[in-house]
Formats: C-alpha cells, structure tokens, sequence
C-alpha cells in the first residue's frame, strides 16, 4: 500500500524539491518495484565480483560471464532499468498481442485478394502490413516500448551459471599458464531475496617458456620459418599463453602463404606438445616455486602421402570490367583487349587506361602466389572509388599454375546527390539554422580513372547580434553562407619524371580543387577564393601522408548588410587594434599562399572498443616563394599607392607546426577512457608579423574546452572588455560577454574523457564525464592587451579548466552529440573592479555554479552541440 501511494503521488514532485528528496524517492520505487512481480522461488543476481587474481586482469575473468546483473545507478541499490521493465509489464498481455498479430494476418490475407488484380495497392498494402507485422511481432517476443526501450528483465541467479563460470575461469587460468589454477565462487544472500555472486581465484605458480623447438617435415617451409623467428609470438622467459600458440600459427600460416603456398592452412600445425620436465631426459628440479619451466614443440607437417608441401605459381592474370558482376567469366569477341606487361585487360568497351589500372595490380603471372598481394590488389582497386565489386579469383591449373580472374563492377558515371539537414554555425551563440548541399559527381572523366567532383551549399541561420552595451538585450539578425568547390582527383602523382612511379604501391592520389565561398552578415560580409593541389598517399593501412603542395587564397571583406551593426563591429575591430591585437587583419583584403606536408598514424577502428592511438602532425610554410622579392618590390605588387595601406593587398609569410594526440584504453566492454593532446604554434615573419586568421588557433567549443563558448577561450588571461577602455566587459549576473572570437599563434590544450554506454532509446545512448584543460597565446612583445603574450613564467596559471558531462545518441552511421560544461579555473578572473575598487580574483570559479542559475549565473552551463565524437 505504501508503495502504492509512492507512485501516486511521485508526479507532484517539481525540480524546484531538493536534490535529496529525488533521490530518495528513486531509492524507494526502486526497492519496491524490484521486489515485486517477481519469482519468489529465485534471487535476483545484483552483482558479480571476481577475488584474487594478480597476474590476470579482472576484465578478463569478467569478460568469460555472459551473465550479467541488472544495471544500477552509481553503484548504489537503484535498480531504474528493471523499475522501468517490471512497469511496462504492468500493462502487458503477450497473448493479446499475439491476437492482434493473427488478426491483423487474416486481415490481410483478406484485403490481398480483393487487391490482386491492382499491383500499386496491393505494394502497399504489403508495405503497411510488414511494418506493423514487424512491431507486433518485437512486442511479442521482447515486451512492449516502455520494457524494450527504458527497461531490463530482471536476471534471475541460477547456480549451474556459476558452476560453469567458475570451470571456464579455471580452464582460462590453464590456457594462461597457471596449469595448477583454481576458481571457485562462493554466495553472498542480501535483502530482497538479491545475491551475489564472488568467484575466488588461485593462481598458484605459472608456467614460463624455457625451450621452443620446431619439428618441420618440409626443409624449404623449414628454412622459412626459421629465418623468420625474430618475429615470432613465442619469446623464451614469457609465459606460457594459449592465445600467444594461437597467434604464432597464424603468423606461420601468413608467412607461408605469401611464399607460394596457397594450399596451406593451420590444420597442418596439430595441437602444440607440452612438457614440464624436459623430454625423456633431464629433469630439472623446481627450486623457484613461483616460477616453472615448459618445453613447446610445435611440429608442422605435410600433407597426407606427400614429401613437402606444394608451391604454386600465378598463371594468366585477366582483368575483366564488366557492367554485370554476374556476367559468366568467359572471353567475348564484343569486349575489347589490351595487354599490359603480361596482364590481361578486358575492358568491356569502356574508355579505361589500362596502364593506370596495371598499376594497382599486385599479382603478377610468374610470380609465387602471395595472399598480401591478393588483398592488396583487391584493395587499391577499391579505394580507386571506381568499382561497385571487385573479385579475385584463382583456378588451380596444371603444373601448380593459378589463372587468375579479377572482376571488377564500375560504379555510375554520373551521380548527383542531395543533403540538407539543421546545423549551428561555429558561434554558437545563435539559433539552429537549415541547409542544403548538393553535389555532382562524374568518374572516369578522361578515361584515366580520374573523378570530378563540384558541390553547391547553401545555410541560413539566426545569429544573435552585435552589442556594445553587454547588459542590453541581444537582436536577433539572419547569418548567410554560400559556397562551391571543384575537384578533380587522379589515382597517381602527377610529377614529372621517374619518381611518381615510386608510389604507385601506396596508393597515391592527385587533388586539384577550386572553391569559393561567402559570408553574409548584417556586421560583416567574407569572402575566399581558394586554390590547392595535394598529393595523398597511404603506406599502410594506418599511416598516410599528405603533401600540399600549393594552397592558394584571395580573401576579401567588407561592410555587413546593416550598416549600424557594421559600423559597431569595425569600431571594435579597431579598438582591439590599438591594443595591440591583429584580429583586424582577417577583414583585409589579403592574399596567403603555403605549403604543408601532414602525417597521420591512426589505429583507431570505428565501433571497436580497444587500445588505439592517433596522432596527426602538420608542418606548413606560408609565402615561402614571398622571400624571393625584396620588401620593395612586394610592396609594389601587393599595394595600389605603394604602402602597406587599407587600399593594400595583404600578404602573409609565415611557419606553423601542430600536433595532435589521442589515446583510446577500453576499460571495459562498452567503456573507454579516451585522451587528448593538441598544440600548435603559428609564427608570422612578414608585414605586422600577421598570420591568416584561419591559420591561428582558437580554444573553446565542443571539440575544444567544452565550458567555453566555440572560439572565445582567451587568448592567455586577458578578459573580455567593454567598448573602447580596458574594463571588463560583465553583465550585472556576473557573467562575462564574449563578442568576438579570440584568436591566438599558441594553442596548448588537453582532455580526458571516460565513455561508456548507458541504455538503449531508437539508438545507443552513451554517457560521458570529462575534464578540458586549454588556453591560446599571442607572440606580440609590444602587446597592450594584459596577460594575452605567452610567457614560460606564468604560462600555467593561465590554462583554463573545465568540467561536464555528456550525452551521445550513438545511429551506428552517425553520432548526435551534446555535452554540457561549466568552468572550473578561469584566468580571465583576475581583473581590477571599478566598483570595488581593487582587483578581484575569481579564478577558481566552480563554486559559482548553481543548479539554480543554470544559464543566468556567473558560472553558467554551456551546452555545445556536435557530430560525431570531440576526439
């Protein structure tokens, strides 16, 4: 009855009720709904702990129990997810479900054959009933929306699980060395008829390789897996693992199948032969108990009534280009045929160069059958992004002989596609906007396998405006932006000379692109016009360098669409001139050239949760071929009355180098503790020692530190001001008003965030708890802008700190992102206070936050929207 009157009146509790209250009330429906509904005659499994191990991680044990408890809130009695399940099933019949479900068959069984005769009906007829068929049939088998969405079955204890967890533990143990291993579980009973279960792990003394001896029938396989020892998984001293056995078979069986041996597997490698006491001879005793010795053999042997093992050779290697990957792999006269060192090419009719294609080809005929020269020929064709299907296929001909066929299905010559979607410009200050992006696509334009690529976009957003006054309200003004882009990609270096012919292995890739586009505001209007050609290519499937080889942009600004916004923004534009700041020259006419080489090692896959590291490192030269010219002569190309005036065209001659890493460690299934470092430094050695505003750096925003608005973070302590002095710029709620993106030549930042999952809602819902550590620097000496020039004595006091959490809904294709962040240490605080009189010092601000004043206080949360992960 209690319980009763608990659910009855939980809808009366407001957010304005304490924290405490809530939480008591959750601890209460939890601990009544979990006790009822359910089997009186089980226990409910609340947790499972693993006890003793020391060599082995707990995350391994642990990943042998597919069992697993009903989650909990923060570890505590708060069982939501089975509160949530027991509720739905409140109102669940399965069997008026599965009524449903035949009535809705019959029905359609009913309505098809009056529509038999009319096929556009009876599509959707079938179209409609599958759809509702498909959601009957979910209820029936898994419960309705509220038990498969929000909620968990509760998972009952039965000790046959335990037994057999505490066997395959101990067999594990076996499997890692500790052959004299024990696991056992014993039974914790807790209130409301809840257990848990604790399995009890002895290790005892482990077992390390002390002799690994090869018995090879073969000589020749023989002398090739000898040779290749230094890279075996089996290391004299390391313990012996099964895993490790495991991985030494697959490497011998890769090592021989790229030598020729096509027809050889692991099955000719038996099970490995142990021994603990040297074989039929000395026998050593066993002084460190802690510590004992093994013997492993691994024997290969030959094929049933044969004396070594067969070698094969390519044979013809044919190319066939057919429309129809089914098409039967037959020579026809309609098709036509070109030869190219030894290979094959039936093109189909198509204007394809099959010198271009030779060059993707690894397999060659004569050569020994190499399984990496299969895939990776399978591979470069893929990535030419020419082919639907790409097949290889070998027929064991006479003499050990393998004709080779490989089908290759082209994609669409033309292809146009169509995007648009609700985004937020990088401000973040304003509200959602829509946009369109369309794009034109045509492959193999001149018949060199070559791609030609223009895309059109188009947004629209509102933005809030432009103030001086930063307690007055904000208007709300329309942002525009308009941009094309052209690109023709070639599957090779586009180099004179013998050398482009060197990268033909890695995959090589010439871009020359083209774009333009423009920014419409009622402050400001922006415009690039930009140029570049780019060399790509990949050396293995983690690393890839890119070199740019020439970056060409014009870039030109002018007065907004309203001229009294406009005319506020450039007075403060030149405020922040006169102290010292050169934010000024992103709204010059300007032209900036450049070159850039980037590497880039990645072994982070996509939906694998396992240790990965990325790390990026970019190297770029700005107006190298500037240093040419003297400064007269580049005074006279680049301004009309030959001065470095606002009639001028501004030039830039400058270095950058940035570096960014990240470090993924899988805590578990479904959790990971992700790192990131990023740094950079952009040094200007031209006119006004001026760098091009998209090549400094900015801190803030959703892929930055997340408690700071995008690009507003900085630069050093410098705070935010107001109008033409050197106050700060506060609303009366304490808040700072950042107006303008603050941009620096130094960028130092970091992040730790801890990832796992939480439930599952239409996608995966996945939280997070992060912690953002960042700040910009300028280089200027001759700054007037307080705190802003990095120094290395009092560069760390300056590093802002922030803290949040967030949410990800996780569409497998996509990831919608929000995470909410508020400051911890803001070295902008640190300010003189004309009210008070004297400087204030609020730097550690997290104290300020008030669940109270969520966006109105001085510590306000700050929401940033994204796509895709921070890092």
């Amino acid at each position: 009855m209690k319980c009763d009157r608990l659910r009855r009146y939980a809808s009366y509790f407001t957010p304005y009720r304490s924290v405490l209250s809530v939480f008591m009330l959750s601890v209460t429906l939890s601990g009544c709904l979990s006790s009822k509904r359910l089997q009186s005659d089980k226990y409910l499994l609340t947790a499972q702990t693993v006890k003793g191990n020391n060599a082995i991680t707990r995350e391994q044990f642990e990943s042998l129990i597919p069992q697993k408890p009903n989650r909990r809130i923060l570890g505590l009695p708060i069982t939501l997810p089975l509160w949530f399940y027991q509720l739905g099933l409140r109102t669940y019949n399965r069997d008026a479900v599965l009524r449903e479900l035949e009535a809705k068959t019959n029905e359609f069984e009913q309505q098809s054959q009056q529509l038999a005769n009319q096929p556009n009906a009876l599509k959707k007829l079938n179209r409609r009933f599958s759809r509702k068929a498909k959601n009957l049939r979910q209820e029936a088998e898994e419960g309705n929306w509220l038990m498969r969405n929000l909620g968990e079955p509760p998972a009952y204890f039965a000790e046959r699980d335990a037994q057999a967890n505490a066997a395959k533990m101990q067999k594990y143990l076996s499997d890692k060395g500790f052959f004299h291993g024990r696991a056992s579980y014993r039974l914790d009973t807790l209130r409301r008829s809840q257990i848990r279960v604790n399995y009890l792990i002895t290790e005892n003394a482990g077992f390390y390789l002390r002799t690994i001896k090869y018995e090879i029938a073969d000589p020749r396989v023989d002398s090739i897996v000898r040779s290749s020892l230094n890279v075996s998984k089996l290391k004299l001293g390391d313990r012996f693992d099964l895993d490790n056995i495991s991985g030494e078979k697959i490497r011998i069986e890769s090592l021989l199948r790229d030598r020729g041996y096509y027809t050889f597997s692991r099955q000719y490698i038996p099970v490995t032969d142990l021994d603990t006491t040297r074989r039929g001879v000395e026998r050593l005793p066993t002084a460190d108990t802690l510590r004992r010795k093994i013997d492993v053999y691994l024997k290969i042997l030959n094929p049933p009534g044969q004396s070594e093992h067969p070698v094969y050779r390519i044979g013809d290697v044919e190319v066939r280009i057919s429309p129809d990957e089914l098409q039967p792999a037959i020579a026809q006269t309609a098709l036509d045929t070109v030869s190219q060192n030894g290979v094959t090419y039936l093109l189909g009719g198509r204007n394809i160069s099959s010198r271009i294609l030779d060059n993707k080809i690894r397999t060659r005929p004569g050569a020994l059958y190499s399984q990496t020269d299969y895939r990776e020929t399978q591979r470069s064709l893929f990535l030419l992004n020419q082919f639907k299907f790409v097949n290889l296929n070998f027929t064991d001909t006479t003499n050990r002989r393998l004709r080779t066929l490989i089908t290759a299905t082209p994609l669409d010559k033309y292809e146009a596609t169509a995007e648009s979607g609700v985004t937020v410009l990088y401000q973040g200050q304003g509200y959602p906007g829509g946009f369109g992006n369309l794009t034109f696509r045509v492959r193999n334009l001149f018949g060199g396998l070559e791609t030609f690529e223009t895309s059109l976009r188009y947004g629209i957003e509102a933005q809030t405006g432009f103030v001086i006054d930063p307690n007055s309200p904000r208007s709300v003004y329309k942002s525009q932006e308009l941009g094309i882009s052209t690109s023709l990609i070639f599957p090779q270096i586009l180099f004179p000379g013998k050398l482009r012919f060197r990268f033909n292995q890695y995959n090589p890739r010439t871009q020359i692109s083209l774009g333009y586009s423009n920014s419409i505001r009622p402050d400001y209007q922006r415009s690039t016009l930009r140029a570049t050609t780019a060399y790509n290519w990949q050396i293995s499937p983690t690393k890839q360098f890119s070199f740019l080889i020439a970056d060409i942009n014009l870039i030109n600004a002018g007065n907004g669409t309203n001229s009294t916004i406009s005319n506020a923004f450039y007075s403060q534009l030149d405020s922040l001139t006169e102290q010292g700041n050169t934010i000024y020259l992103g709204f010059r006419r300007s032209f900036a050239s450049g070159i850039s080489l980037a590497y880039t090692h990645n072994t982070n896959t996509v939906g694998q949760n396992r240790r990965a590291n990325f790390l990026r490192t970019v190297v770029e030269s700005g107006g190298t071929t500037l240093n040419f010219f003297s400064n007269d002569q580049l005074r006279k190309i680049f301004s009309l009355n030959g001065t470095m005036g606002s009639t001028g065209l501004q030039y830039y001659k400058y270095v950058r180098l940035n570096v960014d890493y990240r470090h993924y460690l899988p805590i578990r299934t479904r959790t990971t503790l992700a790192f990131r470092v990023n740094t950079g430094l952009a040094y200007g050695y031209g006119p006004d020692n001026g760098v091009p505003y998209e090549k400094l750096f900015f801190a803030g925003g959703s892929n930055s530190v997340r408690a700071w608005l995008p690009r507003r973070l900085g630069p050093g302590s410098a705070f935010p001001f107001s109008g033409t002095t050197n106050q700060v710029a506060i609303t009366k709620e304490g808040q700072f008003v950042y107006l303008f993106e603050q941009p620096g030549n130094i960028l130092l930042e970091g992040s730790a965030e801890l990832r796992g999952r939480l439930f599952h809602l239409f996608a995966d819902v996945n939280g997070a708890v992060f912690i953002d550590a960042g700040n910009v620097w300028t280089t200027k000496d001759d700054t007037r802008r307080t705190g802003e020039n990095f120094q290395f004595s009092t560069f760390f006091p300056q590093i802002a700190v922030g803290t949040g959490v967030g949410l990800r809904f996780d569409f497998s294709f996509f990831v919608i992102r929000f995470d909410g962040g508020i400051k911890v240490w803001d070295p902008a605080r640190q300010f003189f206070s004309e009210t008070d009189g004297k400087v204030v010092d609020q730097r550690f601000i997290l104290p300020k936050f008030s669940l109270k004043q969520l966006s109105s206080g001085p510590n306000p949360l700050v929401i940033n929207f994204g796509i895709g992960y921070p890092f």
